[in-house]
């Protein structure tokens, strides 16, 4: 099985490199009249620096496992592309996804992302904001300045405006269950809040490395159906590692989730095994929102004992293998398809 790690490396100053050229750290005249349109008056790009590229920057430069957009390299690879033709697509997923965190943190409270305080903890929410919407819209421009025909073009842009509401419906439900109003969450209103909230850049991800790989809409179904159950399952690994309070909570701070009052798929299947105490108890420290290290304990403890954890993890792998069992005919036999397989294991497998 080849190392999907290896494979990570190998990629990331590609993707680096594509996310440099659409967005300078070093904000200048030159690109903003290229990538805003030439101005009517004049561009105050040392303010476009500061708001704009420095902390958008300041949470790129952080890392981050820059996977989806190594799924669209290894996508277009499996289906026969020159992927470093298409490398500047890289950036649609990988800003889109940044953006994301950025805002996400800011309705979620969040105090830290990757070792490092949140954006708006840094430059405050209004820029955070700011920053996390430019993102969102901003690597178009790579659909914009790209050599492809009419219909690639259209149904690229179809499947970017899709996903791009999709990703907020996913969003929606997570925030209102969130603020309580989850009571009748069930593991499938879970799952498909994942499949639009987590899944959806992974898919359109995958989706645009087929449409711009000259793939069929079928192709299209299958490899974003896949990339959207690893989507799924990232998520929840997410929530597994969450609770298992090793390197990843020190990365993103001890206790979130349960401060956010997240009903993740641990805290629904608690709820509905666990005796009536412990539920009565979990939720109550839930609903509370607390940041008490002691009752933060007591929650990851209760989700433990019922074997959430567990549940949880062998849940992630179900969903992958199924969706791999759906597409693997339909890939072609080539060594990108063994890398992609081992990105799957890597996705329901990591440890941080």
């Amino acid at each position: 099985m080849p190392d999907i790690m290896e494979y990570l490396r190998e990629k990331k100053p590609i993707i680096d490199a594509a996310m440099e050229k659409y967005l300078p750290r070093n904000l200048g005249q030159d690109y903003a009249a290229w990538a805003f349109g030439k101005p009517r008056y004049s561009y105050d790009t040392d303010s476009l620096r500061k708001s704009l590229s420095e902390p958008a920057w300041d949470l790129l430069g952080r890392g981050g496992k820059r996977w989806r957009p190594a799924l669209f390299l290894l996508i277009s690879e499996l289906l026969g592309a020159d992927s470093r033709k298409l490398a500047d697509f890289v950036v649609i997923p990988e800003f889109i996804h940044n953006g994301t965190l950025m805002v996400d943190d800011c309705e979620d409270l969040g105090e830290l992302r990757r070792g490092k305080p949140c954006t708006h903890k840094i430059y405050g929410q209004d820029i955070a904001i700011n920053t996390g919407n430019f993102l969102y819209f901003m690597p178009l421009l790579a659909l914009r300045e790209a050599g492809i025909d009419e219909n690639r073009r259209i149904r690229a842009y179809e499947a970017y405006a899709q996903e791009m509401i999709n990703v907020s419906v996913g969003q929606a439900l997570d925030i209102w269950w969130h603020k309580g109003g989850a009571s009748g969450v069930t593991e499938k209103h879970y799952l498909q809040m994942c499949a639009y909230k987590t899944g959806t850049l992974a898919r359109l991800a995958a989706r645009l490395a087929v449409i711009l790989s000259g793939g069929s809409g079928e192709t299209e179904r299958l490899l974003g159906r896949l990339a959207e159950s690893l989507g799924i399952a990232f998520q929840i690994q997410d929530d597994v590692l969450s609770a298992s309070q090793g390197e990843f909570t020190r990365k993103k701070g001890f206790g979130d989730d349960i401060t956010e009052g997240k009903r993740s798929l641990l805290v629904i299947h608690c709820l509905n095994t666990a005796p009536d105490a412990e539920r009565k108890e979990l939720l109550d420290i839930l609903d509370k929102h607390t940041r008490d290290p002691r009752l933060i304990q007591r929650a990851l403890d209760i989700l433990d004992r019922n074997g959430c954890i567990d549940y949880a993890r062998d849940f992630s792998r179900k969903i992958v293998e199924e969706a791999w069992k759906e597409a693997e005919p339909e890939l072609p036999d080539n060594p990108a398809r063994e890398t992609l397989e081992s990105l799957m294991r890597f996705v329901i497998e990591r440890k941080i």
